[in-house]
């Protein structure tokens, strides 16, 4: 079986975030960036089939070399090879189209990759790549296993949870539940220094226009001013008067 994890380069959520140029831009000074925690569960569970099934895993990302850390660290963790497409990672659109020229060419069986990644939020991804590539897809998945061309595998739905069966070429938007947090691996000095020996391959970008463009960010409103009471009528009384909320 033949993997592919598309790793997200985000900012790590203890960062501080600032915009430069008139609120257009995202200022990356000072920002430490990480593997996108959805695509890193999912990595994990790609490497559990390698080592329990014996499947190649492939990481891929859509960036500029600021990125290549990022990949070197899934490397490190026991990836065998990394993919970047060289070309900025505007919208959902364009990532989705210059993953799934990867995907045609890699002629691979299953693709991973995060619900959403912790930057935008936008949750599109993984949905549109899978049409672009005519594959099976499964969002917001918790568990999956692989027999052969045939997948089990469970997702989240409101209320609930639905277990699926399918085929591959399966594309999943997986989540925390593939595995839990004290499942991620640390990278040790061994994978690190196997890492710099891998496969990192620069990959030219294919025409692929934006569909949306940033027009401008904007932080959350500071919080209120905290107001203390000493009982619960006076509470009572701000929540319906002032806070309106009862």
């Amino acid at each position: 079986m033949k993997i592919l994890v598309c790793i997200s380069h985000v900012p790590d959520t203890t960062s501080k975030i600032n915009f430069t140029d008139g609120d257009t831009k995202f200022d990356t000074a000072g920002v430490n960036f990480v593997i996108n925690p959805n695509d890193e569960f999912g990595l994990t569970r790609a490497m559990w089939f390698k080592e329990k099934q014996g499947a190649s895993v492939h990481v891929v990302n859509v960036g500029g070399p600021e990125t290549e850390p990022t990949l070197r660290k899934a490397l490190a963790i026991g990836a065998d090879e990394a993919i970047r497409v060289n070309t900025p990672a505007t919208d959902g659109y364009s990532v989705a189209k210059q993953l799934a020229n990867v995907v045609k060419e890699g002629g691979y069986d299953l693709v991973i990759g995060g619900r959403e990644s912790i930057d935008y939020n936008g949750g599109m991804v993984p949905g549109m790549l899978a049409k672009m590539v005519d594959a099976n897809f499964v969002n917001t998945c918790i568990s999956l296993e692989v027999e052969g061309t045939n997948a089990t595998a469970i997702r989240e739905i409101d209320g609930g949870k639905e277990t699926i069966s399918t085929t591959l070429p399966l594309v999943v938007g997986g989540q925390k539940g593939l595995v839990e947090e004290s499942d991620l691996r640390i990278p040790n000095m061994r994978g690190i220094m196997q890492a710099r020996s891998k496969p990192l391959h620069v990959k030219e970008a294919v025409d692929a226009n934006a569909e949306t463009n940033t027009v401008v960010f904007e932080k959350p409103a500071p919080k209120g001013a905290v107001k203390l009471v000493d009982n619960v009528d006076d509470l009572i009384n701000l929540l319906h008067n002032e806070a309106k909320v009862i």
